[in-house]
């Protein structure tokens, strides 16, 4: 079924009963050509692509749980491709490209809201470095504008410009920035791979990877086991227990990562807003919650929780850059499984077994790399080259010290990003 203004008027005419399932709930087939493992944001859209692309839809999703249930569900919704390092400015300019095309290429509102995106610096130090920053954005074609405290107070004048410790000196504004309904887009992506003929498989756990004489033959599930040619790892803060049934030990450590949302107010913050001093960022969804989080929870976890001692952190940065936040209920907290590379930067690449892929290490960047990550990922899996978007992803870059991709500047190391 086609979604469309009339369609939605014609039904609600209707009592509503013309609507069919957005996606199958097929049985596992006992071999396919493609088995991804993970139904979250990444898995959902390579199937797609893989689809759409070059043709390939005998291909199945494995998913433990629910379809959108892990990370794609559990983040802060931001939009944006304002990295700086070659590599990575790149391929977060081709997802972005990605995103403003996905509504009509999916037919699904995925609700992309290009509202920008402001990240304040609070010394001459930060100034430089994001005029850096900006100037490797607009070198990639994309938008960057560098704003000084006067050009900050008349877009956010609700901050507070007084305090001492953290003076506010400017902004880098990002005005292709914003963000996206989280679980629409992994409800899109599914209803586009799915509609292709890619079988989504939910509450089917892959507990063994089946090898013979270095080559991929498919997976045991809890459902039986899944012969296929090719197997892609795409499960985030799992990546580690799942390339261990392999034989493999990843570069990757799982930290918990906080979400928050408050009570529904009144439209106050226009845009998504990112505090440099407390790594505090925040936007308002649409529908009216005060949507911000912080850092990771610095302990390796595989719980999809966080603890008080961080929610108190964002809080404390969230008062500091505005008091006002102070006076909003928060109504619910949720946490990500993220997959923490020692350099701060993703993993696309085949692996040293024949047949099976990898896709990890998306840190904070996952939910805003899902277009352009199922799409390079895809164009791996199906032509064994990577993309020109993620040819710097490399695996044995963590083995050979060649090409890390430090973005953050704290060290290719782990619990510093």
């Amino acid at each position: 079924m086609r979604y469309s203004g009339l369609n939605v008027l014609w039904q609600g005419l209707t009592g509503n009963r013309g609507w069919t399932p957005a996606w199958r709930d097929p049985d596992p087939k006992p071999e396919y050509d493609i088995v991804i493992i993970g139904g979250g944001g990444h898995g959902l859209s390579t199937a797609h692509y893989l689809a759409t692309e070059y043709g390939l839809t005998n291909v199945a999703v494995l998913e433990k749980g629910y379809l959108g249930g892990g990370n794609v569900g559990r983040n802060t919704t931001i939009v944006r491709a304002n990295y700086f390092l070659d590599g990575n400015s790149q391929f977060y300019s081709h997802s972005l490209k990605l995103w403003e095309g996905l509504e009509s290429s999916l037919n699904y509102n995925v609700m992309h809201s290009q509202r920008g995106l402001i990240n304040l610096f609070h010394s001459d130090g930060q100034r430089d470095a994001f005029a850096r920053r900006g100037n490797m954005m607009i070198s990639q074609g994309d938008d960057a504008i560098l704003l000084d405290r006067a050009g900050v107070r008349k877009m956010l004048p609700y901050l507070d410009f007084e305090q001492t410790r953290f003076p506010i000196y400017g902004g880098l504004y990002h005005p292709r920035g914003g963000t996206a309904r989280h679980d629409a887009v992994a409800w899109g992506y599914a209803r586009g791979a799915d509609s292709r003929g890619v079988d989504l498989i939910q509450n089917c756990e892959v507990t063994g990877i089946d090898i013979e004489n270095g080559v991929v033959k498919g997976v045991q599930t809890t459902r039986g086991a899944i012969r296929a040619k090719k197997v892609g790892i795409v499960v985030a803060g799992r990546s580690g227990q799942v390339a261990a049934m392999a034989g493999m030990r990843l570069p990757i450590e799982s930290h918990v990562l906080q979400a928050f949302v408050t009570e529904g107010l009144k439209p106050v913050i226009d845009h998504v807003i990112s505090y440099g001093m407390g790594h505090f960022y925040i936007s308002q969804s649409d529908k009216g919650g005060l949507v911000f989080g912080g850092d990771i929870d610095f302990y390796a976890s595989y719980a999809a929780r966080g603890n008080l001692t961080m929610a108190e952190h964002v809080a404390e940065a969230g008062m500091t850059l505005m008091p006002m936040i102070g006076k909003a209920k928060t109504l619910r907290s949720w946490g990500g499984i993220m997959d923490m590379s020692p350099d701060g930067s993703p993993i696309i690449d085949r692996t040293h077994i024949e047949g099976l892929y990898l896709n990890c290490g998306w840190c904070y960047g996952g939910f805003k790399a899902v277009p352009a990550s199922g799409h390079c990922f895809a164009h791996l899996l199906a032509t064994d080259r990577p993309h020109e978007a993620a040819e710097k992803f490399r695996l044995d870059r963590f083995q050979t010290g060649r090409g890390l991709l430090d973005e953050e500047g704290t060290g290719a190391q782990h619990n510093l990003h």
